[in-house]
């Protein structure tokens, strides 16, 4: 019966949200005792591999965010240069 048994889903596979629901609701039923022993071991093995899924989809996501926090910035630089220019007129109406 064994053959029947599913795999753990892999990170393309499964969402972040998906994941994290499978994760908590292993961890309620070990946590509850509703595991017997001999099923432990399996749902701490799929526990452990949601964990290194919702891992990997943050590691992703933070490393999107950078990068468009990087784009944003740099999109930014010829504002800010044009801002320098409206600061020096500025400052050439202070020394006037």
């Amino acid at each position: 019966m064994s053959a029947a048994k599913k795999e753990p889903p892999t990170s393309a596979e499964i969402g972040f949200s998906t994941a994290l629901a499978d994760l908590e609701a292993i961890l309620e039923r070990v946590d509850s005792d509703e595991v017997d022993i001999d099923e432990l071991a399996e749902e701490l093995g799929k526990a452990a591999a949601l964990l290194e899924i919702c891992r990997s989809k943050i590691r992703r996501a933070e490393v999107e965010v950078s990068q468009i926090v990087q784009r944003l910035e740099a999109s930014e630089s010829p504002p800010t240069v044009k801002s320098g220019l409206a600061v020096e007129d500025g400052q050439d109406d202070q020394d006037a």
